[in-house]
């Protein structure tokens, strides 16, 4: 009988105590308290003026036992402020009277959208975002880094005389941009090109871009601000793609990032090239790096290429795809496909060479096929990195000679057509570090000295080939 006497004021009191502690998260802190923030600043880095910029967000944190009402969100500049505001989902750059729950937080939403100045390099605009609690303000600092630049928006570059691109700012391409047929294009060193989402440049005359070492060329896309993937998103953009009356193009020293978007574009690719099996060289690639690309690397149909001492790595399909014949010499280049953050690596063969295109169940398009891949790698996470197909009476001519290739020999993936001379198989190149896409190799490589003699430039680190007793195999020389 004692006991369930006791237990009723032991049940009141713990009835009190959910009550009173009820009460106090209800209770509304009048006085003092505080606010804290989700970062220190908050940054938007490199944002193209007359250009958007993608939405950064910041918490606000309530971190007393009490509610607390915040009595003004704003942003000092106020309505002059190049930043625009969504306050706990309202559109402002100023708003009243936010109650914050007990140990609870809000959502702000910021953009920014920055003027055009006279200025070629980039510039600083800030503002302060201030939160005011019972009479005392607590401020984030907010900095954008606006960048000038030259815009092409759908537009068509037409001249009997070369196109001269500059330095002086970058250049940003919109809803893509073409080169006509009799019109060349020069684009310097150092220049830097930045493509909006799905922007392709396409080329139907020349393209000329032929940067150095310390000064390459760049193609990535234009939204700088994304912090998220360390801002390696694949498919910002298109890609370049070179019609079927483009000729003598050059690209040196060209780095291609984020890109092989697929929107309107059934087959997506970095860099596109259309042949009609002529003769005639449509485009030479050297030193060049094409990453993270969501489609296709190198994408050919019927087309006329050389590549040598380029890379190719991180791509959604094949970094290396040749369909429908055509011609190609291809010397001391790597294809690469591991497993990115943000692209799946499990079916697809790095590397696909044939002769035709499949256009539906029983009908394909052929060509003849005259390709020579010298001291190359096609390496990869699956087991058959490449495969290789004949269809129809056109010309199966593919030769390997001195490459390593990730392969079984399965003759179910490879046409019984196909060439191999000297060639690796499966044997690991040692790389320093794929995981950071470093491809170059470690000592006791079987990459290095593997190399049969070309006559080629320097590497891709611009170190001269043949250390050594041969050259070796890839895109890198070892040091």
């Amino acid at each position: 009988m004692r006991s369930k006497y006791f237990l009723i004021p032991v049940f009141v009191l713990f009835g009190m105590l959910i009550f009173g502690t009820s009460c106090k998260k209800d209770k509304l802190l009048t006085s003092g308290g505080n606010l804290t923030f989700s970062t220190d600043t908050l940054t938007f880095d490199t944002v193209f003026t007359a250009q958007g910029s993608f939405t950064l967000q910041v918490k606000i944190f309530n971190p007393q036992d009490q509610k607390v009402n915040i009595s003004s969100i704003r942003l000092q500049n106020g309505a002059s402020s190049y930043f625009h505001l969504n306050i706990d989902g309202f559109a402002g750059n100023s708003r009243e009277n936010i109650e914050i729950a007990a140990k609870d937080s809000m959502y702000v939403f910021a953009t920014v959208n920055i003027d055009p100045t006279d200025a070629n390099t980039p510039f600083v605009i800030e503002d302060k975002l201030i939160a005011t609690l019972n009479g005392t303000d607590y401020s984030l600092p907010m900095v954008a880094y606006g960048q000038n630049a030259h815009y092409i928006t759908d537009s068509v570059l037409s001249s009997a005389a070369p196109i001269q691109w500059l330095t002086d700012k970058p250049y940003v391409i919109i809803h893509s941009a073409l080169v006509d047929s009799s019109t060349t294009l020069v684009i310097p060193p150092k220049c830097r090109i930045y493509m909006h989402a799905d922007s392709r440049l396409y080329v139907q005359g020349t393209l000329l871009a032929q940067g150095t070492k310390t000064d390459s060329i760049i193609f990535q896309g234009d939204r700088l601000d994304r912090d998220y993937f360390g801002g390696d998103l694949p498919g910002e953009w298109g890609g370049l793609y070179f019609d079927i009356s483009s000729h003598n193009s050059k690209m040196d020293w060209v780095v291609m990032k984020n890109c092989g978007s697929s929107v309107g574009n059934g087959l997506p690719a970095a860099l596109w090239v259309s042949g009609d099996g002529s003769s005639t060289n449509q485009l030479t690639m050297t030193h060049t790096i094409i990453e993270n690309s969501i489609g296709y690397g190198l994408l050919c149909f019927n087309a006329n290429v050389k590549a040598e001492n380029s890379l190719v790595h991180s791509t959604g399909t094949q970094a290396l795809a040749l369909f429908q014949g055509g011609t190609y010499s291809i010397t001391n280049c790597d294809f690469i496909n591991y497993y990115p953050i943000n692209i799946n690596h499990t079916d697809n063969p790095t590397g696909a060479i044939f002769n035709y295109y499949d256009t539906s169940n029983t009908g394909y398009l052929q060509g003849n096929l005259n390709a020579v891949l010298t001291n190359c790698l096609i390496y990869g996470t699956i087991d058959d990195e490449l495969v290789t197909a004949k269809k129809g009476s056109g010309a199966f001519n593919l030769q390997f000679i001195n490459c390593d290739i990730k392969s079984t020999q399965n003759p179910d993936a490879l046409d019984a057509s196909t060439v191999f001379t000297n060639c690796l198989f499966g044997q690991d190149p040692q790389f320093v570090d794929y995981t950071k896409w470093n491809f170059r190799v470690k000592a006791g490589s079987p990459l290095i000295d593997a190399g049969a003699p070309v006559s080629i430039g320097n590497d891709l680190d611009d170190q001269p080939r043949v250390n050594g007793s041969a050259i070796d195999i890839g895109c890198y020389e070892f040091y």
